[in-house]
């Protein structure tokens, strides 16, 4: 398995909990993406995107994989929707958690470029501390605020060990508005696709039901009672959705 994480997370990012239930019965490679952890940042534009799933395809190489379930999250999750619609033989499964395909028209594209750019700018000029507050803060995170004091803590601080640059060139790189639109493909790819969201995160429910309707082999699955970052904030309801996606025949 594959695993791709999201905006300001690393390969650290996946609950201990969880990497034990995966890994049961497979292995599992957690990768930092451009930008994130250890690996540098990407360049910009769409042409850093590509070069992102260039470079995973030669991470699996690598280390001898030819096919393997991709899953990710959020930013993650995009990449994994591309990889799979990009290189189709090199993924076995599909798992997206709060994930979208994009944005269906060059305006809305471009108005999300702009968006990313200002925050880009805000990261670079207010720096990593300023920023991640900022960040944790959204409302699309509003459910964390529930989680223990100490996972809070420790999250906060694994993003402070974000370096601010890397992060702004990734959100150039790698933003929603700089990415394809995949719409136009869901309906030509029949691999089977988990899709997997939270109760509360409103707009990626949406985002998941109208995915689910143009995927020929979707799956939907909703936790209850969660948001934006189900692996996060009931890991064992996500190990328990995805263990039973991989594994059914």
């Amino acid at each position: 398995m594959l695993l791709l994480h999201g905006f300001t997370g690393s390969s650290r990012s996946w609950p201990t909990f969880l990497l034990n239930g995966l890994s049961q019965d497979r292995p599992v490679l957690a990768v930092d993406l451009p930008g994130h952890g250890a690996t540098p940042a990407p360049s910009p534009g769409e042409g850093g995107f590509s070069a992102t799933l260039d470079a995973l395809v030669r991470l699996l190489d690598a280390e001898g994989i030819s096919s393997a379930d991709w899953i990710g999250y959020s930013m993650g999750g995009r990449i994994a929707l591309a990889g799979a619609l990009t290189h189709p033989h090199r993924v076995r499964r599909l798992v997206l958690e709060s994930a979208s395909p994009g944005l269906a028209t060059p305006r809305g594209q471009e108005l999300r470029r702009s968006r990313d750019e200002t925050l880009a700018r805000r990261i670079e000029e207010e720096g990593i501390a300023s920023f991640v507050d900022f960040w944790m803060g959204l409302s699309l995170f509003a459910s964390q605020k529930r989680l223990p004091e100490p996972m809070r803590r420790a999250t906060r601080e694994a993003r402070l060990r974000q370096d601010p640059d890397a992060l702004a060139l990734s959100l150039r790189a790698l933003g929603t508005g700089s990415q394809p639109s995949y719409w136009p493909q869901l309906p030509h790819f029949g691999k089977p696709v988990l899709l997997l969201t939270g109760a509360l995160d409103r707009k990626f429910q949406e985002l998941a039901d109208r995915m689910a309707k143009a995927l020929p082999a979707a799956h939907r699955h909703t936790v209850p009672e969660v948001g934006h970052a189900v692996h996060l904030e009931d890991p064992a309801a996500w190990v328990e959705a995805v263990v039973a996606f991989l594994d059914a025949p």
